[in-house]
C-alpha cells in the first residue's frame, strides 16, 4: 500500500470534497505523487555498458513532498551537518503555536513561518548573549514542521542547538555544564511576547484574538545527547513527506488506516479515516513554493563560515572529507551488468 496508490483511488473524490480550499502547490503535489514513477513522470532510457541492450525506466516526479523521492538529498543534507558536528552536549528547543493561532498561520503560510523561525531564533540568540555562564553566540539548525504525528495541522519548529557559544570579544568557546540549557517556562514567555509583537506590526493579530490567547506557551528544551541522533529524527520529514508507505496499512469500505507513534506513550497506535480526508490531511503541509523548511543561525550559519572553523580548532575537531554520494545503478535485466544514461524523454511514449 503506498500513498501513490491512495492518491489514484481517491484523487477525484478529494478533489469535489476540498477544491475550494486548495491552493496551486496542493494540486502541483497531488499530481506529482500519482505520476511518480509512471511514464507521465517522464522516462529515461539506459543502455547496458556489457551488452548493449537498451531499456526504459520510469522517472521519479522530484517533488518535495513526495515519500518516495529525494533519499538523496536527506542524505546529503545529514552529510553537510555531520561536518559541523561539535565534541559537545546538544539540545533540541521546540517552539510551538497555539491553537488560536493556527488559522492564521495556514492563511498566511509564507508569512508566519518567516515570523516562527525569525523570533524563535532571536529568543535563542538573547538566551545566549544573557547567560552567566555563556556570554556569546550560539548556533543552532531549525527544521519547520506542520503536522503532528496524528498529521493534524499543528506548526512547530525544532531547533537542534549546542551546548556552547562563541565569544567573539575574546574569540574563546564557552561550554555549558552538565545536561541543562534554558527554562522551558523563561523561553516560552520571551518567545510569546516578540511573536506577539511581530504578528501585531504585520497587521495579522486582532484584539479579540490577542484576548483569547494562553498565557502560558509550550516551549520544550530537552538534552538529546550528541546530536546526530536528533539531525536523523528531522531528517525524515525534509524531503519526503510527512508519511512513509509503510505506515499506511491499508484502504477498505472507503476509508485508510495509518499507524502512527503516540508522542507521550510511544506506543503505536492506528487512525482510519476516510480516503479523501486522509489525502487533506497530507496535502495541507505542502509548504508555499520556495519556502525554506530548514534554517541555519549563528556559527552554523553558511555566512560564518569563519567563526565555525575557529570553533573547530579551539575544540580541536578533526574534521573528515566529505564521502561522495553513490546513487543507487540500474542494472541490466539481461546480462546484470551498469547501465548508463543516454536520454531522458519528458512525455510518454512507447
Amino acid at each position: 500500500m503506498t500513498l501513490a496508490v491512495i492518491a489514484d483511488h481517491y484523487g477525484q473524490t478529494f478533489l469535489e470534497k476540498y477544491r475550494h480550499k486548495l491552493l496551486p502547490g496542493h494540486q502541483k503535489a497531488l499530481k506529482s505523487i500519482r505520476s511518480c514513477r509512471t511514464p507521465a513522470a517522464g522516462m529515461t532510457l539506459l543502455e547496458c555498458t556489457a551488452c548493449q541492450r537498451r531499456d526504459q525506466r520510469p522517472m521519479s516526479c522530484g517533488h518535495r513532498s513526495c515519500n518516495r523521492c529525494q533519499n538523496t538529498d536527506t542524505t546529503e543534507w545529514l552529510a553537510r551537518q555531520r561536518q559541523k558536528l561539535l565534541p559537545v552536549e546538544y539540545f533540541m528547543v521546540t517552539f510551538t503555536l497555539p491553537a488560536q493561532l493556527r488559522q492564521i498561520a495556514w492563511q498566511h503560510q509564507r508569512q508566519v513561518y518567516d515570523l516562527l523561525f525569525r523570533e524563535a531564533a532571536e529568543t535563542l540568540k538573547s538566551f545566549g548573549c544573557n547567560h552567566k555562564s555563556l556570554d556569546g553566540q550560539l548556533g543552532m539548525t531549525g527544521v519547520l514542521h506542520t503536522h503532528s504525528r496524528r498529521l493534524d495541522y499543528h506548526p512547530h519548529v525544532h531547533f537542534v542547538v549546542p551546548g556552547g557559544g562563541i565569544n567573539t570579544r575574546r574569540r574563546e568557546w564557552r561550554k555549558l555544564k552538565g545536561n541543562y540549557l534554558f527554562n522551558s517556562n523563561n523561553l516560552a514567555r520571551v518567545f510569546r511576547g516578540r511573536l506577539l509583537k511581530a504578528l501585531n506590526e504585520a497587521a495579522l493579530l486582532t484584539p479579540t484574538l490577542k484576548k483569547s490567547l494562553p498565557e502560558l506557551w509550550v516551549v520544550n528544551c530537552q538534552h538529546v545527547g550528541k546530536g546526530e541522533p536528533a539531525l536523523k529524527y528531522l531528517s525524515r520529514y525534509l524531503y519526503r513527506g510527512v508519511i512513509a508507505d509503510r505506515q499506511i496499512t491499508g484502504h477498505d469500505d472507503g476509508q485508510v488506516t495509518f499507524i502512527y507513534r503516540n508522542s507521550k506513550t510511544g506506543a503505536k497506535e492506528q487512525r482510519t479515516i476516510k480516503g479523501e480526508d486522509f489525502l487533506w490531511l497530507v496535502l495541507q503541509h505542502v509548504l508555499p513554493k520556495g519556502l525554506r523548511r530548514v534554517r541555519d543561525y549563528g556559527f552554523l550559519h553558511c555566512r560564518a563560515k569563519r567563526r565555525l572553523n575557529l570553533i573547530q580548532l579551539i575544540l580541536q575537531v578533526m574534521l573528515k572529507p566529505l564521502e561522495p554520494i553513490i546513487r543507487p545503478k540500474h542494472a541490466c535485466r539481461t546480462c546484470g551488468c551498469d547501465m548508463k544514461v543516454i536520454a531522458f524523454r519528458f512525455t510518454g511514449f512507447t
